[in-house]
């Protein structure tokens, strides 16, 4: 199942102020963003249903000031899930109401839905008993309004913008790895060519690399391809992530081939340390046909430059350069 909440809340304590900007303006224009803001994430897991909390939704506390003086809470709740929920009306209105109680405060709830059923819009939540009745309005974002407008996306200022594409382009390609392949290269090399800060590059290549996962076999072209371009553009930006980015390929291929046996393997192997020898690694498992050959793979990444020094006479001789 793809992994959605975990590029999302990276994207969101990143770039909150851009998703606001982008989602929605008039919120992010009340705010006063000199005074700062604050997650209160850890206050809101204690607040959260344990009912509620698991994959395929992303739940943010923000505490912050309004243009006014006044000091508010924005509950942030992104659904990143490829179905409807029916429990998510009753979720956002639980969220809200508890923590309204807790802090004494008008909460303003924000949904933005990341599934692929175009009809799937809640916008509301309703109780109604003997002629008693609660209930909550919303205004949700649906990403998938934003599909086929990709030519805005792509040259958007906003760096969130680069994350709804890469959330629809990964949607869309769910059966077609090697149409997702090509989508990935080309929302990387648009970071390059974008001009954007480095920072940016980094941050905004993580979660696209998040998002847009790839087969073991595609993302190692993927990473060679990149690591080209990157030699081209004199613009190594993205080094310490893909670094990152290799380890979780690896990972997900050894247990792929050989179960958690085969991911006790992970800790020596990040030792390794070296984007070559991952890419190596990485195909050396591909081929192995057992994991003792995966484990020969790794002792030999491991130790390769004792055994460059030795000649053929296996005396020490001079390394090669």
């Amino acid at each position: 199942m793809a992994d959605y909440d975990s590029p999302w809340k990276e994207a969101l304590d990143v770039y909150l102020r851009a998703f606001l900007a982008f989602f929605f303006p008039h919120i992010h224009d009340d705010i006063d963003w000199s005074r700062g803001y604050e997650f209160l994430d850890k206050e809101l897991q204690k607040i959260a249903p344990k009912a509620a909390r698991g994959r395929f939704h992303v739940d943010k506390l923000v505490k912050v000031w309004r243009k006014n003086g006044r000091e508010t809470w924005v509950l942030i709740h992104i659904e990143v899930q490829t179905q409807r929920d029916r429990r998510f009306p009753k979720r956002l209105f639980d969220y809200n109401r508890r923590i309204s109680d807790r802090y004494n405060r008008t909460v303003v709830s924000l949904a933005v839905l990341a599934d692929d059923a175009p009809r799937w819009r809640p916008d509301h939540y309703d109780e109604e008993l003997w002629g008693c009745s609660v209930g909550m309005r919303w205004r949700p974002v649906k990403l998938l309004d934003y599909a086929g407008r990709e030519d805005v996306l792509e040259t958007s200022p906003n760096p969130f913008a680069q994350v709804v594409l890469a959330h629809l382009k990964a949607l869309e390609t769910r059966r077609d790895p090697a149409a997702r392949r090509l989508w990935k290269g080309r929302l990387v090399r648009g970071l390059y060519e974008r001009g954007w800060d480095p920072e940016d590059v980094r941050q905004l290549f993580r979660v696209i690399d998040w998002l847009m996962e790839l087969p073991p076999v595609l993302e190692l072209a993927f990473r060679r391809e990149l690591d080209a371009y990157q030699e081209r553009q004199h613009m190594p930006y993205v080094t310490s992530i893909e670094r990152q980015g290799m380890v979780r390929m690896i990972e997900s291929t050894l247990r792929a081939r050989f179960g958690e046996e085969g991911a006790r393997l992970i800790p020596a192997i990040i030792e390794l340390n070296d984007a070559e020898k991952f890419l190596a690694l990485n195909e050396a498992i591909v081929a192995a046909t057992s994991l003792d050959d995966v484990r020969r793979a790794c002792a030999e990444a491991a130790a390769p430059a004792a055994r460059r020094k030795k000649g053929s006479n296996g005396k020490r001789g001079p390394a090669r350069t």
